[in-house]
């Protein structure tokens, strides 16, 4: 009898564990989730879950992957102005307000992830395909700008923390938080505009 290879039986359980804790956050939420409780769930010891994505933080964004995948390759092949074709002033706008209505979507799920440990959010992968992808359209829009610290600047907002409160705190409807950061964002452009003709 031949035994699965080791390749087949991670791919088994990285399966597994994505979908105990997708069943679990659906029923329970996101916030009292540990990695003992996924790992019951899944069948596997706790050592596998921390082996295959490192604690709770890590298992949250490997969940909220698929939907972030979905916005980055919009950026990369979509339609403008959140793809390709567009300025880029409309481009970051585009972005800024395709992020937010990611992020009010998954709020729960960013919110679980981002703040499992202190500066969670900035070691994502999709936190730095974000600051990029605005760096290189702040360069292209303004030169003179010091593109990955207005970079990180735009996306303050849209942490979960800042977020939450903006939405559940404050009550603001999600247009107004994206009507807010357009107008924050056109702003900024449109001093680099001035500061250019002058």
């Amino acid at each position: 009898m031949n035994r699965p290879s080791e390749r087949a039986d991670a791919r088994r359980n990285r399966t597994r564990i994505l979908a105990a804790t997708r069943t679990l956050v659906a029923r329970e939420g996101a916030e009292g989730l540990t990695v003992a409780t996924v790992a019951r769930a899944a069948g596997v010891g706790p050592a596998t879950v921390v082996r295959r994505f490192g604690d709770k933080s890590g298992l949250l964004s490997a969940l909220l992957d698929e939907e972030e995948r979905d916005l980055q390759e919009d950026i990369l092949r979509g339609r403008p102005p959140v793809g390709p074709g567009a300025p880029p002033g409309e481009r970051i706008v585009a972005f800024l307000a395709a992020l937010a209505a990611l992020t009010d979507e998954h709020l729960e799920l960013l919110f679980a992830s981002e703040t499992a440990k202190p500066g969670a959010r900035f070691r994502t992968g999709a936190y730095s395909a974000w600051r990029q992808h605005l760096t290189l359209l702040l360069a292209e829009a303004g030169p003179e700008l010091d593109a990955p610290v207005v970079a990180d600047l735009l996306l303050a907002p849209l942490a979960a923390e800042s977020f939450d409160h903006l939405r559940r705190r404050q009550g603001l409807p999600l247009r107004d938080v994206q009507a807010a950061q357009r107008r924050l964002a056109e702003g900024l452009l449109a001093g680099v505009t001035s500061i250019r003709s002058t």
